[in-house]
C-alpha cells in the first residue's frame, strides 16, 4: 500500500528534475551541465566533420568503435570479446528492454538493492516484477545469500545516490550465488566513470563464474553534451532471455553521429579526460562540504563517495520534502530521497541529494540556500 500511495500522490524523481530544469540554480539531475574542457571542445568544433563522416561511414562499424572505446575507457576490457552489446538512446531504455525481457521469459522475482534511484523499481514493477529489497550495506558487503526464490539480483554500483562500489571480492561472491541458482546479475554501472574503484573488469569475473549477467552502462552522466548520450546493454552472447528480439522491437539503432561523438569523447576521457573530471567533482565536492561544515547536526553520509552527486543529512525537526520545498522557494532546486528509498520511503526523508557537476557558482549559491533555510528553520 505504501507503494502504492507513493506512486499516487509523491512525484517520481524525474518529475522533479524536469521541473528544475529552467531554473539557474538546477542542483537536481545528475546530467553534467557545466563548461566543456579545451579538449571536448575541439571535439565540438569539429560537429560538421564528423556529420560527412557519420553519412559515409558503416554504421555497425561505428557502432562497434565507439562501444569499444567507451568499455576500453572505463576498464571493461574483455566485454567486446565475450558479450553483446546493444546501443540505446538512454540507460532507462535499456532498463525497460531488460525488463520486458524478463517478464516474456517468465521472470517474476527480482532481489533489488535498497536503496537506489526509483525509475529502477518502477519500470521493473511497471512490466510486472515482485520485488525484495536488499540492503545496500549487505550487497557491497558481498555477505549473504540471495531471498528465497529470487530469480534476479538487481545492483546499481557505483550506487545512485550513495556512491557505494561493488568491489571484486563482491562481485565475485554475488556472480558465484546467482551461478549456484541459475539467476541473473543484473549491473547498472551508469556512473562507473566517476570511480576508478568501479573500473576493474567485471565482465572477466562474471565469465570466469559463469554467471548469467546484463550490466548497463551509460554516457548520459559524464560529459557536458547537451544530452547526447548512448545506454549500452551488455549480456553474453548464449544469454537465452529474448533481449535482442525485445531491443528490435523498440530500436532500430542509433544515430551514427552519435555514436562518432561517444566515441570522440571516450578516447578524450582515457587520454586524461577522466582525471580532469575527477578533480572537478572532487573540487566541488569539498567546496559544498567546506560552506555546510559549520551548519549545527548536518552531515555527509557518504564519506567516500566520488560520483556526480552528494547525501546532505538534514538536523532533526526537517524532512527531505519540506527542504526540497523551500529551497525551491530559492530558487534551488534538489533532490529529497524520500524516492530513492522505494521499500522505506520514510528512512530516505532525512536526506537531500545534490547534482555536483555544475559550475563552482552554483554549489555555492546552493549551499548558501540551505544554511539559509535551516538557520530559519
Amino acid at each position: 500500500m505504501e507503494g502504492q500511495l507513493q506512486t499516487r500522490n509523491v512525484p517520481n524523481l524525474t518529475e522533479i528534475e524536469l521541473a528544475a530544469i529552467e531554473s539557474g540554480n538546477n542542483l537536481a539531475d545528475g546530467h553534467a551541465r557545466y563548461e566543456l574542457t579545451a579538449s571536448q571542445q575541439k571535439i565540438i568544433n569539429q560537429l560538421g566533420e564528423m556529420y560527412a563522416l557519420a553519412a559515409e561511414a558503416s554504421p555497425a562499424l561505428l557502432d562497434q568503435k565507439a562501444q569499444s572505446a567507451f568499455l576500453t575507457a572505463v576498464g571493461q576490457h574483455s566485454a567486446m570479446a565475450g558479450a553483446e552489446v546493444l546501443s540505446c538512446y538512454s540507460s532507462s531504455v535499456a532498463m525497460e528492454i531488460t525488463a520486458r525481457s524478463l517478464y516474456t521469459s517468465g521472470v517474476r522475482r527480482v532481489a533489488l538493492i535498497h536503496p537506489t534511484f526509483d525509475n529502477i523499481p518502477d519500470i521493473l514493477r511497471g512490466a510486472g516484477m515482485d520485488l525484495t529489497p536488499m540492503s545496500e550495506d549487505s550487497v557491497m558487503a558481498g555477505s549473504g545469500r540471495l531471498p528465497a526464490g529470487a530469480e534476479v539480483l538487481f545492483i546499481t554500483t557505483p550506487n545512485n545516490p550513495t556512491g557505494q562500489v561493488l568491489l571484486p571480492e563482491a562481485l565475485t561472491h554475488w556472480a558465484r550465488e546467482c551461478a549456484s541458482k541459475d539467476a541473473v546479475l543484473v549491473l547498472d554501472s551508469s556512473f562507473r566513470g566517476f570511480d576508478e574503484r568501479a573500473q576493474y573488469d567485471h565482465y572477466a569475473i562474471l565469465v570466469q563464474e559463469g554467471c548469467r549477467y546484463i550490466i548497463m552502462e551509460d554516457t548520459g552522466k559524464l560529459w557536458p553534451t547537451l544530452d547526447l548520450k548512448i545506454g549500452f546493454l551488455a549480456f553474453p552472447r548464449d544469454e537465452r532471455l529474448p533481449l535482442h528480439r525485445i531491443y528490435t522491437d523498440i530500436l532500430l539503432g542509433v544515430s551514427p553521429l552519435l555514436m562518432l561523438l561517444v566515441q570522440r569523447f571516450a578516447e578524450d576521457a582515457q587520454d586524461g579526460g577522466f582525471s580532469e573530471l575527477h578533480r572537478f567533482i572532487r573540487s566541488n565536492r569539498a567546496l559544498l562540504r567546506k560552506r555546510l561544515s559549520g551548519i549545527p547536526a548536518t552531515s555527509f553520509p557518504d564519506a567516500d563517495s566520488r560520483i556526480s552527486v552528494e547525501r546532505l543529512a538534514l538536523p532533526a525537526g526537517f524532512t527531505g520534502s519540506d527542504m526540497r520545498h523551500a529551497l525551491c522557494e530559492r530558487g534551488v532546486h534538489v533532490l529529497p530521497c524520500r524516492q530513492f528509498y522505494w521499500a522505506e520511503p520514510e528512512a530516505g526523508e532525512r536526506y537531500i541529494r545534490l547534482a555536483l557537476s555544475r559550475p563552482p557558482e552554483m554549489i555555492r549559491t546552493a549551499a548558501a540556500a540551505i544554511c539559509a533555510c535551516i538557520e530559519r528553520g
